[in-house]
């Protein structure tokens, strides 16, 4: 199950689509992992985004380049709207993937809702360090699979209003977490995908960041093509062994960012959304910290899209980012380049 995000020619008489369908939401609900949330209290169908139903394609810089959106472990795909959608606003098209049977739940154009299976494998494998690790190298092939047939599919599976306006020459590919792993992997085990980025996702399995072992073919073999890194407060090469195996082992252009303050999920909708809900709700400070750390929001919503976006724009548009993704421009301070040692 896919969205399509694509900037529109017009949104007049088009509704504003929703974050999350129906069927989606209760699973979210009885799943979330937002520290301190009380789930039940929260409409979690009630959000709507910035993106307009079935509105009509400018199609003024037809064919565009395709960006493919893979979310965390056990997320759905919208949980990613607060990216996807500004990239699709640069000119970009912009393809949500959600992986059926690891996200909390896909609903289906028929109704039809799955949910997930992750948290009864998990049970399963649990304390065996060695099925956990296998179900780890299983989740995430699978996940590489649903990426791959993704590109397969496109774009002959897209309505007829949007055939010719991809560049399929043109791919790139993101995500957090889990999918930020995808989204490495997929581009290594596939050169389809011309650039990649990963925001706070480890490439080894493993549980905890900072454990050594279990890597990945692609921190093994490390990338010829370019790549970002993006991780919360501490995350970078010393901290994450994963990560630093990829870059001693890669050709390609890459670059790595750590954003000061922030937490896991501050690479989310959680960064919008959790701050919105505290104020609803009368939650404490604390809890708006646990989930997405010290750094305003503004400021890392702000630092995340322009980053993110001149990293596509370098590789998929052959645009300069202006110093931005080494740090020169200082209009984001909160967002530091790793080491220079490391470089």
């Amino acid at each position: 199950m896919v969205s399509v995000r694509y900037p529109a020619r017009s949104v007049e008489g088009h509704l504003a689509a929703p974050q999350m369908l129906p069927g989606e939401a209760a699973a979210f609900a009885a799943l979330n992992s937002f520290t301190g949330v009380p789930a039940d209290a929260v409409d979690w169908s009630a959000t709507r985004t910035h993106a307009h139903e079935g509105a009509p394609i400018d199609r003024c810089e037809s064919p565009r380049p395709v960006i493919c959106y893979s979310p965390g472990a056990g997320d759905p795909r919208s949980l990613g709207t607060t990216l996807c959608d500004d990239l699709a606003s640069r000119g970009h098209v912009v393809v949500m993937l959600d992986h059926t049977y690891d996200a909390v739940a896909v609903q289906f154009p028929d109704g039809r809702v799955e949910r997930t299976v992750l948290p009864a494998e998990y049970d399963k494998a649990y304390p065996d360090e060695d099925r956990i690790t296998a179900l780890l190298r299983k989740t995430l092939a699978v996940r590489v699979a649903d990426a791959r047939f993704l590109l397969d599919a496109l774009p002959g599976a897209l309505p007829g209003e949007l055939r010719g306006a991809l560049d399929m020459d043109r791919v790139g590919m993101f995500g957090q977490s889990a999918g930020g792993f995808t989204a490495l992997q997929a581009m290594h085990d596939d050169r389809r995908i011309a650039a990649a980025a990963d925001l706070d996702g480890v490439l080894a399995y493993v549980q905890n960041d900072s454990t050594p072992g279990n890597l990945s073919t692609v921190a093994a073999d490390g990338l010829d093509r370019p790549f970002l890194l993006m991780g919360m407060d501490g995350n970078d090469l010393d901290a994450v062994p994963s990560w630093d195996a990829l870059w001693r082992n890669s050709r390609g252009r890459h670059r790595g960012l750590t954003l000061r303050g922030a937490e896991h999920a501050t690479y989310t909708d959680a960064e919008a959304l959790i701050p919105q809900i505290a104020h609803r709700l009368g939650l404490p400070r604390k809890t708006v910290v646990a989930n997405i750390g010290t750094i305003p929001p503004r400021h890392a919503i702000g630092a995340e899209r322009a980053c993110l976006a001149a990293f596509f724009d370098r590789w998929l548009r052959g645009r300069d980012d202006d110093g931005l993704l080494d740090g020169a421009s200082g209009r984001y301070p909160e967002m530091r380049p790793f080491p220079r040692r490391h470089a």
